[in-house]
């Protein structure tokens, strides 16, 4: 039986019963080796399951098996354990960054408002002993004005000799895996350079904060509560400000769901905090989000941008269009009955697929496409709104949906705490130091790894 998501002449799923497709890449953890048991033991390990991924098992190695299974609540317990026996020196700073998209899992598992949701969340954890609980929206801002930045320099220097265009999104680390792992070229070089919110938190964290606290970076155990299982591979990656001391940007990736578990076994007395800032004393009071529906809205805010750059145009509300299907939206600008901008979002590995197949056959209408391997978006990621078969939860997910809609939105150009980093921490916002933190760098032109014969 070939899977669905199959790119492949030889899939090595072919032969596989439905039960071998869905079964997982399962490694014992060193904990359990060791006999270790934390407060809450009973937490499964952290799998990936074939069926989540979108391509297919060949692209987690056997030694990314281990490291994606040492990723769990018995990691982050261990540390926690770790840092109430005597021996000071092996002790760890927690810190603990929430993405936006899983703060509305938050509040709908729990009938709060997103605010006390939040604060809810921050107090549990700092009742287990961590001892910061920041949001990542800040890291978001960051990437986001950096994809503006990109977009308009792409657009300005297009040509058909050399293409620069449509640049697609490197937000979402199941996409951005598939594409270097099994597409390679002609698609890599099409990726936007920006880093991704995880990265960028994970250097602001390990680098910035660290230098604040007089910390070294190795002294912070870093977790990120994320709404899918992608981002336990992305954690992976070495590609951050800090890796050359030796010290990976994210040290445990945790999702909504294994957060929520915890709270729900736990019997802990918990006293609401507000979740903490980079600036010290400084809390964040209410909770913001970017202008997506589901996501962080890069397809939105880099539409006003460009709009406004290219043509000073000013847009306001921006107006989707669906096309195939709710997944593949269109976004365009237009003015004297010409298309100025056409942007798409697909979300979903089989409107991936037509964005690829186009793109390959250089039939591709847009300068930019929003890419989430999650059909409809970040908050329908696997780690959260699933019911207990592997379903999606239809009903917690249009809840959320409606609770992230309600969030109050914050523009990233409006944000005064990120000009101070700009300044403060990389030197200004064309400085080397904003190439070396915010930007990275894909697989080069070629054939991917182990050669792949991509055949759609």
């Amino acid at each position: 039986m070939k899977c669905e998501h199959c790119t492949r002449k030889e899939c090595s799923k072919k032969t596989k019963t439905d039960d071998q497709e869905n079964a997982s890449v399962d490694v014992p953890s060193p904990a359990h080796e060791n006999g270790e048991k934390g407060e809450f033991h009973k937490l499964a390990d952290a799998k990936i399951f074939l069926s989540d991924c979108l391509a297919c098992d060949s692209c987690v190695s056997a030694e990314e098996g281990v490291q994606v299974s040492q990723q769990n609540a018995k990691d982050f317990f261990r540390v926690l354990n770790l840092n109430k026996k005597c021996d000071t020196s092996k002790h760890k700073v927690l810190a603990v960054s929430v993405c936006p998209q899983s703060l509305p899992y938050f509040a709908a598992k729990f009938s709060l408002s997103v605010t006390d949701a939040s604060r809810r969340l921050c107090g549990f954890l700092k009742s287990l002993g961590v001892q910061y609980v920041f949001d990542t929206t800040i890291a978001a801002d960051f990437s986001i004005l950096e994809s503006q930045k990109e977009f308009v320099r792409r657009f300005r220097q297009h040509n058909e000799e050399e293409p620069t265009l449509p640049m697609l999104t490197s937000a979402c680390p199941g996409w951005v895996r598939y594409a270097e792992r099994v597409l390679g070229h002609p698609v890599t070089p099409h990726l936007c350079t920006a880093k991704s919110p995880q990265q960028i938190m994970g250097s602001l964290v390990k680098d910035y904060f660290a230098r604040r606290q007089n910390l070294s970076p190795d002294k912070i155990f870093h977790v990120i509560v994320a709404p899918c299982y992608d981002k336990k591979l992305e954690a992976l990656q070495e590609d951050v400000l800090t890796a050359s001391r030796g010290s990976r940007g994210t040290d445990c990736v945790l999702t909504s769901g294994e957060i929520t578990q915890m709270m729900e076994q736990s019997d802990l007395s918990v006293r609401d905090a507000a979740l903490d800032t980079l600036f010290g004393d400084v809390k964040e009071e209410e909770v913001r989000r970017h202008d997506g529906a589901s996501s962080d809205g890069y397809l939105a805010h880099i539409f006003r941008h460009a709009a406004k750059e290219l043509f000073n145009e000013d847009v306001g509300e921006v107006t989707y269009r669906a096309l195939r299907n709710r997944d593949f939206q269109e976004v365009t600008l237009e003015k004297s009955g010409e298309v100025l901008l056409r942007f798409a979002a697909a979300y979903g590995f089989r409107n991936i697929q037509n964005v690829v197949l186009k793109l390959k056959k250089g039939k591709f209408p847009y300068h930019f496409v929003e890419v989430l391997a999650c059909a409809g978006g970040c908050l329908n990621g696997r780690g959260q709104a699933q019911t207990e078969d592997g379903c999606v939860d239809k009903a917690l997910l249009q809840k959320m949906k409606g609770i992230y809609t309600d969030i109050p939105v914050r523009l990233p150009e409006t944000s005064a705490h990120v000009q101070e980093l700009y300044q403060e921490w990389l030197d200004g916002t064309d400085s080397p130091r904003v190439q070396e933190a915010l930007h990275t760098a894909y697989q080069g032109p070629g054939h991917p790894a182990n050669s792949r014969d991509i055949k759609w």
